[in-house]
């Protein structure tokens, strides 16, 4: 039987090429991770809005 780990929060935030998708991982207040799957297109369109507000 495979060890379980506990799942937290902690820890940097991620961003992985998987395949054809983009996979950000991104902890959370309270424990455990938001996961988010991007194409592309839609990394690009973040990545434009977050320069953006960080102005």
């Amino acid at each position: 039987m495979a060890a379980m780990k506990p799942r937290t929060g902690n820890g940097p935030m991620e961003a992985v090429k998987e395949s054809r998708k983009i996979v950000m991982r991104i902890p959370t207040d309270g424990g455990g991770r938001l996961v988010i799957e991007l194409n592309r297109d839609e990394a690009a369109e973040l990545a434009e809005l977050l320069r953006q507000v960080s102005q």
